[in-house]
């Protein structure tokens, strides 16, 4: 966990950031090392993942409040229940130590290798389409993950047989060692070496898995994707991991999510954005506009006069919201397109109504000033 950056600092906030400027600074990041429009793509992932970690624990007020407490310690999978996880748990942590207590204490200290192990979590990266992100799916993947062997049920002892206590440290996985020195006789508790500190041995392994009492597989898992997942979030399938050993749980999937750009669309959150050009009679005249949409086509009734940089808002036409049926707005941006190439006769044209234009405004000032 030494290596692992600090959360604030890949989002670039400070500790005070609050809910609002930790999202804008993911969102900036999502977008920034998108593997989709990155050349480096191996990289961008990286620290897409990256982002997206430190999001999915500084955007949880619980989480944030554990994480600034203990740290990365706080998610280490073999930690301790007091945080000590991220020196590798608490025996790891006394593993320094570890020989003076031992010496000056009598031991004592036991470091349990032989009971249930919660098996690995697993990462894999989706990619998925702007629309499948906007209605949800249903994705089929393959991945390979550790399971019990269904022949030795988990144990790694052939059918019929079973794992035996160590006589060499009855069962406990570790021994004494007795130490003579000029300060008296001091006792070290080490890992058994019989059996490794599991407190068992397998006389007979089983041959389907080699004693392992596990075998990788190639799976195929159905992942539902929720309507209004964005790029960057991370779906968690809890105990679809590697499988535990000796009776522990399995780990979890976690699936980073990758959105791929849409051609006319920008998402922001739950809004959707669009620019749509008009020409220049169309602006000053008015129309009726026909706008796409994700899920068809709109109207949109554009006034008289107006000017490029409109915005008009189009209410539930934008994404929906995760587990609801609310659903965001569809920003539509008017730039008004003027024309580079004119004949003589549409140039005479503007120029006339441009005479009118000073004579109209004229006439209104006198009107005014009288």
């Amino acid at each position: 966990m030494a290596d692992k950056r600090d959360y604030y600092e890949i989002l670039g906030v400070n500790k005070n950031a609050t809910n609002d400027e930790i999202k804008k600074a993911y969102r900036k990041l999502a977008k920034q090392y998108h593997p989709d429009v990155n050349a480096d793509k191996d990289s961008a992932s990286d620290k897409f993942k990256e982002a997206s970690e430190a999001y999915s624990v500084l955007s949880d007020d619980q989480k944030r409040k554990k994480y600034d407490t203990y740290g990365h310690a706080a998610f280490d999978q073999t930690g301790g229940a007091g945080g000590f996880g991220g020196f590798g748990g608490f025996d790891d942590f006394m593993g320094g130590f570890g020989d003076i207590f031992d010496s000056f204490f009598g031991g004592g200290r036991s470091t349990r290798r032989n009971g249930p192990v919660r098996g690995a979590d697993l990462r894999m990266e989706l990619r998925i389409t702007f629309e499948e992100a906007a209605f949800g799916v249903t994705k089929d993947i393959r991945l390979n993950k550790d399971e019990a062997c269904s022949e030795c049920s988990g144990t790694g002892a052939k059918k019929g047989t079973s794992p035996q206590n160590c006589s060499a440290c009855g069962g406990t996985g570790q021994i004494r060692q007795q130490r003579n020195t000029a300060f008296g006789s001091f006792v070290n508790v080490v890992d058994c070496p019989e059996c490794g500190g599991r407190g068992s041995i397998i006389k007979e392994p089983c041959p389907n898995c080699g004693g392992r009492g596990i075998l990788t597989k190639q799976k195929t898992i159905s992942v539902d994707i929720p309507a209004g997942i964005d790029n960057g979030q991370i779906l968690t399938m809890r105990g679809v991991g590697a499988a535990g050993q000796r009776g522990g749980p399995s780990g979890d999937l976690q699936i980073y999510i990758y959105v791929q750009p849409h051609k006319q669309f920008t998402r922001e959150g739950y809004d959707l954005y669009i620019d749509i050009p008009v020409s220049f009679v169309d602006a000053a005249l008015g129309i009726d506009l026909t706008i796409p949409t994700l899920d068809g086509k709109a109207k949109l009734k554009m006034g008289e006069g107006t000017q490029t940089g409109t915005v008009f808002r189009l209410k539930d036409k934008g994404i929906t919201h995760l587990h609801s049926s609310r659903k965001g707005s569809l920003y539509v941006k008017v730039n008004v397109e003027v024309p580079k190439k004119l004949s003589e006769k549409q140039k005479a044209l503007l120029r006339e109504f441009d005479t009118l234009s000073h004579k109209q405004k004229s006439f209104f000032e006198r009107v005014k000033g009288e």
